[in-house]
């Protein structure tokens, strides 16, 4: 069973674009710079509107969708967000959620969203990511013959 948490009601900002380009910018090479030390895969996903109550519901989702589950180790991790619904939730697959535990998912989405109230969302995307990236790259160090096996860039839903 694939386990993450998620915790709503905070206050992001859906009154801007979420992102602009340079924003975008910045997260994804955050992305690549904590692939760099690690086997593991993580994704962005960034919505206006959750179609579910629980967010973690639409983040599980999303990560089969974009068939996260698919990676050699098991260890891809999903960041989602719903701006507007002033949701978030991360979602770690089964071997990595088996290594870290529900209260590292929780500690990073208050991390995450506590940045987003002070509508200092790229910081917040970095942040979260930089700190998945340790994780990772400690429960799955990088190896030789290692490949990116998923996106880098953020996938933007409706």
């Amino acid at each position: 069973m694939i386990k993450a948490t998620t915790l709503s009601g905070q206050s992001i900002s859906g009154k801007r674009k979420f992102l602009i380009l340079q924003e975008e910018n910045r997260v994804v090479e955050a992305i690549r710079v904590a692939e760099k030390k690690t086997s593991g895969e993580i994704r962005v996903f960034i919505e206006s509107k959750c179609r579910y109550v629980d967010s973690l519901d639409r983040a599980a989702e999303v990560f089969y969708g974009l068939q996260m589950e698919r990676t050699r180790d098991r260890n891809a991790v999903l960041v989602y967000v719903a701006h507007k619904d002033r949701q978030a939730a991360i979602f770690g697959d089964v071997e990595i959620h088996d290594r870290v535990g529900k209260e590292f998912w929780n500690k990073g989405v208050v991390k995450m969203l506590g940045h987003f109230r002070e509508n200092d969302f790229v910081e917040g995307l970095i942040a979260v990511i930089g700190d998945i990236g340790e994780v990772l790259s400690v429960k799955f160090p990088w190896e030789h013959g290692d490949k990116n096996e998923l996106p880098d860039e953020i996938v933007f839903g409706q």
